[in-house]
């Protein structure tokens, strides 16, 4: 029996949620560069780094790990055509502007990353412009291949202290594997597979199926773009993370030469 002065307990508050993060739009002047090949570096059997110098980069703006410029490279005809790469790194006092070349095709611009040495010249434009991501991020969740990594290394080098980072990298073998210079709270995951299987999603479905993806967690996907939309539902579906906390991009189309999918914003597709 229950005393009319009893009182009942109060609940405690309810946690508001946390607001989605966004994506700020942020235009840079469309400028073109001439540059010249300061050094050529294989960082790993499947990397080629190419560091770039001249006074044009004084000026030169990337406000996103993510942003890509394009790149002026002759096909095998000897005419110039373009394709889109990660600014890596770039010092405006050193006027230094650092390119990762994976090196899993035959296309033009792998052919003159392969074939280049310092003292030769490179023509950039861009970036356009950068998508600043903004908002309380509690956690990262970063996932690339080869073409993403770096854009995810770049990513996890500028991250602050404290910053809480967990990142899946396909490459083909542990010779493969980076080192980066980090503050953030890192856990790197390697997944070894063949460059047969590089549009599969099976070794990255595989290697996140016990990912965690609580309130704050952003999820950022760059791979070949059926492998970016089959992850993009695994977390959507299986793990029931908002699609508003997530930003996958295909930087390559399989079977599609110069494609790409920047910005998935279609109905996701179903993993094979």
């Amino acid at each position: 029996m229950t005393s009319e002065n009893s009182k009942s307990p109060i609940p405690a508050p309810i946690p508001a949620p946390i607001p989605a993060p966004i994506l700020e739009r942020v235009r840079h002047e469309l400028k073109k560069r001439d540059l010249e090949v300061k050094t050529v570096e294989r960082l790993t059997p499947s990397m080629i780094r190419v560091t770039l110098i001249g006074e044009e980069l004084a000026d030169f703006t990337s406000l996103a790990a993510d942003d890509h410029m394009k790149l002026f490279v002759p096909d095998p005809s000897g005419m110039m055509v373009m394709r889109d790469y990660t600014p890596r790194a770039y010092d405006n006092e050193a006027r230094t502007l650092t390119v990762d070349f994976a090196v899993h095709d035959a296309g033009p611009a792998t052919a003159w990353a392969l074939s280049v040495k310092p003292g030769d010249h490179l023509q950039i434009g861009g970036p356009r412009g950068s998508a600043v991501l903004k908002g309380d991020i509690a956690r990262y969740v970063l996932i690339a291949d080869e073409t993403g990594l770096p854009a995810l290394g770049r990513w996890v080098e500028e991250m602050g202290p404290e910053t809480e980072v967990e990142a899946f990298a396909t490459v083909p073998g542990a010779e493969d594997e980076q080192n980066f210079q980090t503050d953030a709270e890192l856990t790197m995951h390697w997944i070894h597979r063949s460059e047969k299987k590089a549009a599969s999603p099976t070794p990255f479905l595989d290697s996140i199926k016990d990912v965690s993806c609580g309130e704050g967690t952003y999820i950022w996907i760059a791979a070949e773009a059926r492998v970016a939309k089959a992850i993009r539902t695994f977390f959507l579906e299986e793990k029931g993370h908002p699609l508003q906390w997530m930003k996958a991009a295909g930087y390559w189309v399989h079977g599609q030469a110069d494609s790409s999918e920047k910005s998935i914003s279609d109905a996701p597709a179903k993993p094979a």
